[in-house]
């Protein structure tokens, strides 16, 4: 009897992907397989249809193949369909069987193991630093508390490698087949947890978990231009792994105090001068204070509060070089709380003579709109 092609008994097209090909696979094989239809020769033989056409179909190469030349490119068959499911692959029939469906299943390669070697966690610290650090960069010594592979044992987790044995019941795999109907289902093997191997005498300092608990001293070097949540990664510097495995990373998250005088934006500064009124009326020269010291400011006679301005290069460093950002100074005109009566006499005078001046421009501005408003 001739055979069917082999996308016809998945029930998809030729374009189909992989993904597409297994979903089918797994369809069919969980209505036909014999467990399910014990005698039932018709569902046998479908079942054994359907996995010689994905065994063929879900490699790339012999689906390539099938493609080109049909069926005569494997001969008598594709995959020995009549060999009680011996002939697919390497492993046979129940290697392809429980890779399609172990990731449901807790069957398949994939979810066989032993002792293996773990990476290492990674590790974060928060270090606080004060605002001027930040600005100019800053070296100092932390100490982390980590995991570290056990030195006496070497991070064998045992006095010695004679003192370490597979584990008889799992057979060095970590898991245990436990046959659920038609399904065989992994489970963690009870004796050794899922390593895969049994100590008999354990190393008397790590007590058999192969690391130990120590600190660390470490150097950090802070760049200049770093802010509130920068983070600084060191490789390697997390706690090691289990049984050689590579040891995690480490982060240092920088956290930058505030600033008394400074606010910051990005990499400018920005800060507040009082000045007096006649200061902002004639004009005066005053001392901007800058992460560096003071710089002297010239204020124009007539200068409005809330006037900013701007001293180049007197900011925070780019954290990737190439400069600085900017310092911006925001002068507010003060008014006197209190006054003395000499004090009170002038200002009366000078309001008396320059209320009708052109020397308040934006109040004139604003009577002038009263006077449109209600004429």
């Amino acid at each position: 009897m001739s055979q069917r092609d082999y996308y016809e008994v998945l029930g998809v097209d030729r374009s189909a992907s992989a993904d597409d090909l297994k979903k089918s696979y797994r369809k069919i094989a969980l209505k036909f397989h014999p467990d399910r239809n014990p005698g039932d020769k018709e569902a046998e033989e479908k079942f054994k249809e359907a996995t010689e056409a994905y065994e063929i179909l879900s490699d790339q190469e012999k689906r390539s193949r099938y493609d080109r030349f049909g069926h005569a490119a494997f001969g008598q068959g594709a995959g020995g369909a009549g060999d009680q499911f011996g002939g697919f692959g390497a492993g046979g029939f129940s290697d392809l069987f429980d890779n399609i469906f172990g990731e449901f299943f807790g069957t398949g390669t994939g979810g066989r193991r032993g002792a293996r070697a773990n990476r290492g966690s990674d590790l974060q610290y928060t270090m606080e630093i004060e605002f001027e650090q930040a600005a100019f960069g800053h070296s100092t010594d932390i100490e982390i508390p980590r995991l570290e592979t056990c030195g006496p044992c070497g991070g064998l987790g045992a006095m010695s490698s004679k003192d370490i044995e597979i584990c008889p019941t799992c057979q060095g795999t970590g898991q245990q087949q436990v046959r659920q109907g038609f399904f065989s289902v992994s489970t963690t093997c009870s004796r050794c947890n899922g390593e895969g191997k049994i100590i008999r005498n354990p190393c008397n300092t790590c007590n058999g978990t192969t690391r130990v608990r120590k600190t660390k001293r470490l150097r950090v070097n802070i760049p200049a231009g770093v802010d509130t949540g920068s983070r600084i990664k060191f490789s390697g510097e997390g706690e090691h792994g289990t049984y050689g495995g590579t040891p995690g990373d480490l982060y240092v998250v920088i956290q930058v105090k505030d600033h008394p005088i400074f606010a910051r934006e990005g990499d400018d500064l920005f800060c507040e001068i009082p000045i007096s009124f006649p200061q902002s009326a004639l004009g005066t020269e005053i001392e901007a204070p800058t992460l560096e010291g003071a710089a002297r400011l010239k204020v124009p006679p007539g200068t409005q509060t809330h006037k900013v301005f701007r001293l180049r290069n007197k900011g925070i460093a780019h954290i990737r070089g190439g400069g600085r950002g900017d310092l911006h100074v925001r002068v507010v005109v003060e008014t006197p709380a209190s006054l003395t009566s000499r004090q009170r006499e002038l200002l009366e005078e000078f309001e008396s003579i320059s209320s009708n001046d052109s020397s308040h421009p934006l109040r004139h501005k604003f009577l002038d709109k009263l006077k449109g408003l209600f004429s």
